[in-house]
């Protein structure tokens, strides 16, 4: 069968009829559990990286170290994606030797014991290492998830199956910004927060006892029958045999290929078709986290903060608009993936994507100059908690900003936040001072006229971010590598999103020390317009085509340069 290397074959357009393959995908009960039951890692996954953004505020309140330094905050945030990054390469491996079951197994292990090790911290070294293990964690599931729900969906089904398990992990996030606020006024908070995540880690694992290994690695593995079982409760009879005879001929020409050989990852490269994928593949994932999407979802209350909402329970409660926003517009995600395709839609997502992050420069940097003044007999009202730089430089036209970037706290005017205010020592003593006054106390942000744009700014990214570059990566990395080599090349997607995603989140704080919140955007929105150029070379359409028909097009590809 000849393919056409950009558009869909003719499959695509017999499901346009969304209402039709709605009936058709609901009718499957096994299908359905199957994919529930592997997304519960993407909803691990989304929940543990989200949690952190919340507690990280009640965190620096119980660990002094923890407030007092940034770096250290990035730490807390960041060694869960650096566990990613291990846990996903060595997904990678298990996945192609063992099989997926195996794989998502081994994750919730690892959650369960990261979220008792967090829950039960008496130090922040004790809470770094639980967030390794949880990070360990969410990188297997991050690369197994979609491949296992990949492997065992019909084509018509896969992009709108693969996109459910990004609505897990966008909902875990929501859930975790629930959780949250639900905790805040209970004793323990961040404990709590971090703790829960033990409860859909063990009710995966139960469910994942008595699923099936996906029906691809064991045809792979020569467990013919125990495939063509499964797949009979997922195909109906004459969709089986086609899949049957597409598998034997897939793995006919690996063994005409390579033999029995072991393949290494060197291997990969040397292959034309298999180089283009995977630069199409990594890219993707690489750009889903440069141009910025974890510094919201980690840092979502902070950026809230330094927007000039002062409260930590309002700071949360927005936060928490905005995982919804996230959730709501992966479910458009899954609706126009199989309509709009793979290519269009992740290409709309980074315009808006661009404007988004046009808004929240203009937001930051207009705030930046709306910062109220400094009062200075309000800060001199009791010399003890008057800030030492701003004492040292009484009268030198300070406003609030110059307070915070000398790590002291601002204390707004009695009956107006945007009025002159005190500039005073950073501590639970004047927070509790300030506070019991009716004042609001600002650490991360300054008050402003324009904190409600830079919330439209954050609730505009969410929403064209998440139907077409929050869930195209992952669905596009579970279906253009070959069979025999899907866990390796997943693996090295999955590994480098997650580098990637360390990179962005271990500096966030630091960049915004050094460049600002707004010129922090701006380098953002730069990287996205490079995203663009990229998705419009090397990434192809895959709508409706199935893993053989893919791989086809690579070859052509490759045959074409």
């Amino acid at each position: 069968m000849e393919v056409s290397l950009d558009k869909p074959i003719h499959n695509a357009g017999m499901w346009k009829d969304m209402s039709a393959l709605c009936s058709d995908l609901f009718g499957n009960k096994y299908l359905l559990l199957l994919t529930c039951a592997a997304g519960l890692g993407g909803l691990l996954f989304g929940y543990d990286t989200g949690v952190i953004s919340g507690a990280l505020l009640y965190i620096r309140d119980e660990f002094k170290e923890v407030d007092r330094n940034k770096f250290l905050q990035e730490i807390i945030v960041s060694m869960a994606v650096a566990g990613a990054i291990f846990g996903a390469g060595i997904a990678g491996w298990v996945n192609d030797k063992f099989g997926r079951k195996p794989a998502i197994l081994a994750a919730d292990v690892l959650f369960f014991v990261g979220a008792i090790l967090m829950a039960t911290a008496p130090y922040p070294s004790i809470l770094i290492v639980g967030r390794v293990f949880v990070g360990l964690g969410v990188g297997a599931a991050s690369m197994t998830s979609p491949l296992y729900i990949a492997e065992a969906s019909p084509a018509r089904f896969r992009g709108a199956l693969v996109t459910a398990n990004v609505l897990f992990i966008t909902g875990g996030q929501f859930i975790a910004y629930a959780m949250n606020l639900a905790f805040t006024k209970a004793p323990g908070t961040w404990r709590w927060m971090l703790g829960v995540a033990g409860i859909p880690a063990a009710i995966q694992f139960i469910l994942m006892i008595f699923l099936p290994e996906s029906p691809r690695w064991l045809y792979r593995n020569d467990k013919v029958e125990e495939a063509g079982h499964i797949l009979g409760k997922i195909y109906s009879p004459q969709e089986m045999q086609n899949e049957l005879n597409e598998l034997k001929r897939s793995v006919e020409e690996e063994i005409k290929e390579k033999g029995s050989m072991r393949l290494t990852y060197l291997d990969l490269f040397r292959r034309k078709d298999i180089r283009l994928a995977l630069v199409a593949g990594i890219g993707l994932q690489v750009f889903q986290q440069f141009v910025g999407i974890n510094t919201v979802m980690y840092y979502s209350p902070s950026i809230v903060q330094m927007a000039g909402y002062a409260s930590n329970s309002v700071a949360i409660m927005l936060s928490l608009i905005v995982a919804g926003a996230n959730a709501l517009g992966t479910v458009a995600g899954m609706y126009l993936i199989e309509r709009a395709g793979r290519r269009p839609l992740v290409i709309s997502s980074l315009v808006g994507v661009i404007v988004a992050l046009a808004v929240l420069t203009t937001a930051f940097h207009i705030a930046s100059n709306d910062a109220p003044a400094i009062d200075k007999n309000l800060s001199f009202q009791n010399g003890s908690y008057t800030c030492p730089n701003y004492a040292a430089h009484a009268g030198a036209g300070w406003k609030c900003i110059d307070c915070l970037k000398s790590h002291c706290g601002f204390c707004a005017a009695p009956l107006n936040q945007n009025s002159p205010g005190a500039c005073l020592v950073s501590n639970k003593t004047t927070s509790d001072l300030c506070i019991g006054q009716s004042r609001a106390w600002f650490t991360q942000g300054c008050p402003s006229h324009y904190g409600w744009l830079a919330l439209i700014g954050l609730s505009l990214y969410i929403i064209c971010f998440s139907p077409g570059m929050g869930p195209v990566p992952w669905a596009v990395n579970s279906e253009i590598y070959p069979l025999r080599l899907r866990g390796m090349c997943g693996g090295l997607a999955a590994t480098a999103n997650w580098i990637s995603n360390f990179v962005v989140s271990l500096t966030f704080l630091s960049l915004i020390s050094a460049l600002g919140t707004s010129m922090t955007f701006l380098l953002f929105g730069v990287i996205t317009v490079l995203a663009l150029i990229f998705v419009c070379i090397f990434v192809p359409e895959t709508r409706g085509l199935s893993f053989e028909e893919v791989e086809t097009l690579w070859k052509r590809r490759s045959s074409q340069i």
